[in-house]
Order: C-alpha cells, then structure tokens, then sequence
C-alpha cells in the first residue's frame, strides 16, 4: 500500500476482525516526524511514546520533531536526515520509537495479531527499523521487493540481544567486499539488552524458485511465504526473460511467471496468495491449492479506515464506478528497476502533464542505490533524483527517463505531501489490477465501505480457519 496506507488504525481494525493486521513500516520515522509537526492530531503517537522503554529516547524525538502549535499548510516539513550506513542517534532514535509506537497502536486494546512490512530495498533503516517494532511485540514480519535471505538471522539475533552486522547492498563491489550496518540493542537498551520474543517471518515471493532457494538452508529459511502474482498492486516482480511491453507499454508476463504452487508446498511452510484474492471464489481457490489463506490489499486501501487522503479515495472510487479507473503497470516508474502499478488519475504524478512539470528533487532518498566510488567510499544515486546530479555520480542518462519520485509521491498520498515553491508535492497512487471489480463490489450506494465489510465479503460462505493479511506488498522474482 506504498507509505502507511495501511497505519495503526487499520492494521488494528483488520486484527479486532480475527485477521492478520499489517502495518507498513516504509519510511515511518518520516511520517512520523511529519505528524509530529502537524501536532500529533488525537494525541496517539505521543501516548504511544509513553510506553516505549527508553524514556530518554522518546524525550529526544518529541524534543526535535513535535511542534505543539500545528503547521501552517503552507510551511514546510522540516527534512528528516537521509540514511547511511551510519545514521546519527538521533535518527536512529526516530526510526526505532517510530516503529515501536506503531505497532503498539495496532495493538492497542486487543488480542489481535498485528504484523509489520518492509521492503528488502529499504536496507539501511531496517535493523533498526525491526527492533522498534519487536520491543513492541510485533507478531509477524513480512518483506518483499528483494530476497529478504538475511532476515531469519537478523531478528533471532535481535530476539537475543546481540549486536548486529547487517549486510547491505552496493553496486559496484566485489562479492567479498564487506559493507554492513552495525547495530548493537544494548546500546538502546541497555546492557545486557533485553531477550524478545522472535516473530516469525514471511517471506514475499513471486516464483517457486525463490521460494525454494530460501527454504533450502537454515539460515535464510523464513516462517512462510506470500506468493504475489502480478495483478498485485505496488511493486511487481519483472517478467522472466527479455523486456517485452504490450501496446498500452506494460510489461508482459507469461506462463514462465507462472507460479508452481505445488513446489511451494512441497517446502512445507504455509503460504497466503497475493493479487486478485479479494473475493469468495479467489480464497476458495486459494484454499484447494493449498494456502493458508489470501493477502489482500486494494480493497482495504480504499476502505474508510486506510490512511489515504479522503478526497483521493472519492476520486478513485467515482472513477471505478464510471468504468474510467486505469491501473497501469508503469515498467519505468519506479526508481527501484521494478514494475509498478500506479492509478492514472488526474491531477496525480501518474498524470503526464503532472510529472512532466515536477522537478525533479530527492531529498527522502529511500530508494536510493549505494554505490562505490572511486576513493572506496559509498555514495548514493537516484534515478529520479535531478538528472545532472545522477550521471555526475556514474548514473546512466536512460536509467532517468519516465522516473517517478515514489518517496514523495506516496507520502502525498496521505496528506504529508512536502511544501514546494509551486505548491505541495503531487499524490501518487497505487492499487492492483481487480481496482473496479472491488469497488463495484464493496461501495454500494454510499461509495465507501468499511474494513469490517472487506473481511465479510472475503470469507463468505467460508467455514474454514484461514487467515486474511490485511496489507499490500512488494514481491522479487529470480
């Protein structure tokens, strides 16, 4: 659901309804220090600091970020740093409170089960990023949009205290070169750091093959698998093989990106079915082939409890109903090299006469790729960051055309877009290919429904003890 599409409120929603809540843990020590800004509208965040164990480091954050007196809507949003492999304590101090405080939200009140997302792109916040949400109590960690092989070793060893060397991705290095963040928990904690409990991890995958290359050795082995097909919204794996588009310009699959379920199976771990199983008929399906149960993402991003603008949901749902709602597979949008689905509304960066009037600015960089320079220290690029600036850093000049700025766009999406000169930044939505059949479906004559009727629709008729994910994820294919 890109950037906290699905927050606190819904994940909490969706797990009081017996089901898997998932929170997206992208980018969350923005979104919170912009909600901090904002005044902390109901007061959550702060009363979820309250019970973060390390009161020194919640003194820290509100000190820096909270601003009692609300932004102006014209003001900017103070930038929150960038990340390096050796982020100041200062932002580790955000990143870890934000996670921690929403996933206690999500679980607030309730026995439910409350999971978090990431995306292995996303490197350089997560262990600290994971350790948050842990010291919370996090039930379930899901990843996707790389192969997550490192993660099964990070969260036992920060289930037991131990410091961390989290291996981390970058271009232009031998395999033996080491480039790694170092965390130690003691050092948030205290020492000796506290023992938590490990939650199991959910790997995101859309081929047999990966699948099977995680299994097959301990150490990389996950908990269970969500298997996304390409109609899922957000990031899609690419098609195997050579690039082919189709006449619209997207990318085409066929039946080598076909799924073997059976293979799947055979690890032995339970897998949950992503893309298109928004439906009795798509569970019961997924049910005979085995899964555990469905994920499901577009039909709760545009419930009432999702964190999307709601002017922007009305805009998406009008345009469903009227049989005008394009979901592109936008082969170049994203600056992580993978396909992915934005919803072609006007006004939106998936406008062209939008994106084409942007400039270009990169200053959240999540997606940024870690190079090596020539001196042996690591630098950062961008695809879509301002082109000039991209091929100085060794970045080829095509790898910038049809880029989209996600990281700014997807914050719009939930009215934390950043205050430009020309105005605030432009919205970017995503959702998956089945967006007019859900809306037909769940909006009814009011246009709008609840998560409440998301989770009805999905198991009726159902008498079988399956488990709906409540998010959308990102998913790799090798």
């Amino acid at each position: 659901m890109g950037v906290a599409v699905s927050d606190w409120h819904l994940a909490s929603t969706v797990a009081r309804l017996g089901q898997l809540g998932v929170v997206s843990g992208t980018a969350l020590d923005v979104v919170h220090a912009r909600r901090l800004a904002d005044g902390d509208q109901g007061g959550h965040l702060r009363r979820a600091y309250a019970h973060f164990p390390v009161p020194a480091m919640t003194d820290s954050v509100l000190s820096r970020w909270f601003r009692p007196a609300a932004r102006p809507a014209d003001v900017r949003y103070r930038n929150v740093p960038m990340f390096t492999a050796e982020p100041s304590p200062a932002l580790q101090a955000l990143t870890i409170v934000a996670n921690f405080a929403e996933v206690w939200l999500a679980k607030e009140g309730h026995d439910g089960q409350i999971g978090i997302n990431y995306l292995e792109k996303v490197q350089l916040p997560t262990p600290y990023a994971v350790y948050g949400a842990m010291l919370a109590g996090v039930d379930a960690v899901l990843m996707g949009a790389g192969i997550p092989a490192g993660i099964p070793a990070l969260l036992t060893a920060l289930a037991e205290g131990e410091p961390i060397v989290f291996r981390h991705t970058v271009s232009g290095t031998a395999a033996d070169d080491d480039f790694s963040v170092h965390f130690d928990p003691a050092a948030v904690a205290g020492s000796p750091a506290p023992r938590l409990t490990r939650p199991p991890f959910l790997a995101i995958v859309s081929s047999n093959t990966l699948a099977l290359f995680l299994a097959k050795d301990p150490a990389t082995r996950p908990d269970g698998f969500v298997v996304e097909g390409a109609c899922a919204g957000g990031h899609n794996a690419p098609p195997r093989g050579s690039r082919q588009l189709d006449e619209l310009g997207q990318p085409m699959y066929g039946p080598r990106d076909q799924v073997d379920l059976s293979r799947v199976a055979a690890t032995g771990l339970p897998f949950w079915l992503a893309g298109g199983y928004a439906d009795p008929d798509q569970l019961v399906a997924a049910l005979a082939a085995g899964a555990a149960g469905v994920q499901v993402g577009t039909a709760f991003a545009l419930c009432a409890e999702s964190a999307i603008a709601p002017e922007l949901k009305r805009s998406i749902v009008a345009a469903a109903r009227a049989g005008n709602a394009t979901v592109f597979t936008d082969p170049d949008a994203s600056p992580s090299g993978y396909p992915f689905k934005v919803v072609r509304l006007p006004g939106t960066l998936a406008d062209p006469s939008v994106s084409a009037t942007r400039e270009r600015v990169c200053d959240l960089g999540f997606l940024r790729e870690a190079f090596k320079q020539g001196d042996g220290t690591i630098g950062f690029r961008c695809p879509s960051e301002p082109v000039d600036s991209f091929v100085r850093k060794g970045g080829a000049i095509e790898d910038t055309v049809g880029r989209m700025c996600l990281c700014n766009g997807l914050l719009a999406t939930i009215g934390l877009g950043q205050v430009r000169v020309g105005g605030v930044e432009p919205a970017l939505v995503t959702a998956g290919d089945d967006l007019e059949r859900v809306v037909q479906v769940l909006a009814g004559d009011s246009g709008s429904w609840t998560a409440d009727d998301v989770v009805h629709h999905v198991l009726a008729g159902s008498a079988t003890n399956v488990t709906i994910v409540g998010c959308c994820c990102s998913s790799v294919r090798t």
